[in-house]
């Protein structure tokens, strides 16, 4: 029996009642169990529900709460209050994932990272959610859950499919340049504080005339870009299959804080109209030679979360968490993430996530959402629960913070072919150009051991891509699968590469 004399807390049931014992309330020595006993029952109610479904992508997890502050003046571009002033301090919480996997996945395993940073604002919370890369797969939203299909498990067999993956990939060109960053040594981080984290997408800030520039968010890590060979990868996973998740909260609980520098892109109206690329693809990048980075802040990780599922699991990151001075752009992949990812909160966490104190504003929250699940009223109380009326205290909207109007000229409204007058070749070519040999050589060595399990016309539709891309590319890859191509260049040849 425990020693009481220590004057621990006093054990009680959820509705507060103290328990006596810890032990099943029987008829006799022997059983059987009496329905009476609610403090077993409340136990075993309780823990058929204490989990809730991982998140579709981005399912395992790690993350730490931290503070971002600014070191240059931004406010020609941005009136978000969190910027207003050199030396201003704003809480965060940053949740690190990997992409594909699900949540009994490996930490070093190859794939993209997550980088989803909660901004506790003044004016609300500001949600960057966004990858370890600049670019990403696809840039039609109609294709974002059909590659996520490729990435998970074959509905047949259940297990993970190279077929379907590169399936996918050769009939979309557009990913090149996101896949050969992924089979790149890029692909394989040593650890989450050394990667960088990039908003990937085109973004809007509004300075306080009214003015809007679009943006990219970079955040650069200050520890240094460290990635893992193959090897090194396969021996860690073999070991520790939470390598980067201790690796974080070990160096944060003995006080060797990460930390990272903010910056942004910038580019006006008048040159996005010029830009040799559309602006708004979430398939490219932003030349830095031609829109510097520019600095904002440095954020810094220094506190690991107290509970993992409270604040973890049940962290909430949205896209369309913004703040006035940010806002979107008419990036596709954007706009159907705007609606997306809350909703997909709202199924997985409940219709009011954002009451859970992970995701709680720390300003004054004021709107006519109502109840619901676990609904607290605490925001709003006695207040009415409709727009508009006339009743005292009520909340009301503000003209001061409106935006500009966004001038699309003549705007047709279709639906728009995403791979025609697209160049998807250049930048995954420049890209490769930048490797040295040797990197050249282990990035196609990655993606013909794992392509070379795909059917051989869906080897062929690839290995077209990587030729437009660059000739090299295409060979070094085509020599890794045991491919002749000047064979199959000849007139009649079988598969030929035209």
């Amino acid at each position: 029996m425990p020693d009481n004399s220590k004057k621990c807390p006093v054990l009680t049931t959820a509705d507060g009642a103290p328990i006596a014992r810890q032990q099943a309330l029987t008829a006799g020595p022997r059983g059987p169990l009496l329905m009476q006993d609610v403090q077993l029952l409340e136990q075993m109610q309780h823990f058929n529900r204490e989990r809730i479904p991982e998140r579709v992508v981005h399912a395992k997890g790690s993350a730490a709460h931290g503070t971002f502050t600014v070191t240059n003046d931004v406010t020609k571009y941005t009136k978000a209050a969190f910027l207003s002033k050199v030396g201003k301090k704003t809480d965060v919480f940053l949740r690190f994932s990997t992409v594909a996997g699900e949540r009994g996945a490996a930490d070093a395993e190859r794939d993209v990272r997550g980088f989803a940073l909660k901004f506790y604002t003044e004016e609300g919370n500001w949600d960057m959610v966004g990858n370890n890369t600049p670019v990403f797969f696809v840039r039609d939203p109609y294709k974002f859950q059909m590659f996520i299909h490729t990435q998970k498990r074959d509905p047949k067999s259940n297990l993970r499919d190279m077929d379907m993956q590169w399936d996918f990939w050769s009939q979309c060109p557009e990913s090149l340049h996101q896949v050969t960053i992924l089979f790149s040594d890029r692909g394989l981080p040593a650890s989450y504080r050394n990667i960088n984290g990039y908003g990937s997408h085109t973004y809007s800030l509004i300075n306080d005339k009214g003015e809007r520039v679009w943006c990219k968010f970079h955040f650069k890590t200050k520890q240094g870009i460290k990635n893992l060979m193959d090897d090194e990868a396969a021996a860690l996973v073999g070991a520790d299959r939470e390598s980067h998740q201790r690796d974080l909260f070990e160096a944060i609980e003995k006080g060797d804080y990460p930390q990272w520098r903010f910056c942004i892109q910038v580019m006006t109206q008048k040159q996005a109209e010029s830009f040799k690329w559309n602006p708004f693809d979430l398939t490219k990048v932003w030349p830095h030679a031609d829109f510097p980075l520019i600095e904002v802040g440095t954020l810094e990780l220094n506190r690991n979360p107290e509970n993992y599922h409270a604040e973890v699991e049940q962290s909430s990151f949205s896209p369309s968490a913004l703040v006035p001075g940010i806002g979107p752009s008419p990036d596709k992949m954007l706009q159907a993430r705007l609606m997306s990812y809350a909703d997909a909160h709202r199924h997985r966490v409940g219709n009011n996530f954002q009451q859970l104190p992970v995701n709680k504003p720390r300003c004054p929250v004021m709107h006519y959402q109502r109840d619901g699940h676990m609904a607290t009223a605490a925001d709003y109380g006695a207040k009415p629960n409709y727009w508009p009326n006339t009743r005292e205290g009520a909340p009301m909207p503000d003209e001061r913070y409106s935006d500009p109007a966004w001038d699309l000229g003549q705007a047709v409204v279709d639906r728009f072919d995403s791979t025609v007058d697209h160049d998807d070749y250049t930048q995954a070519g420049n890209l490769y150009r930048m490797f040295d040999d040797d990197h050249r050589d282990r990035l196609a060595t990655r993606i013909a051991g794992v392509l070379g399990q795909a059917r051989n016309e869906v080897q062929m539709l690839q290995l077209c891509h990587f030729f437009r891309a660059d000739e090299d590319y295409g060979r070094r890859v085509a020599t890794k699968l045991g491919i002749d191509v000047d064979a199959l260049m000849q007139p009649g040849a079988k598969h030929s590469m035209a």
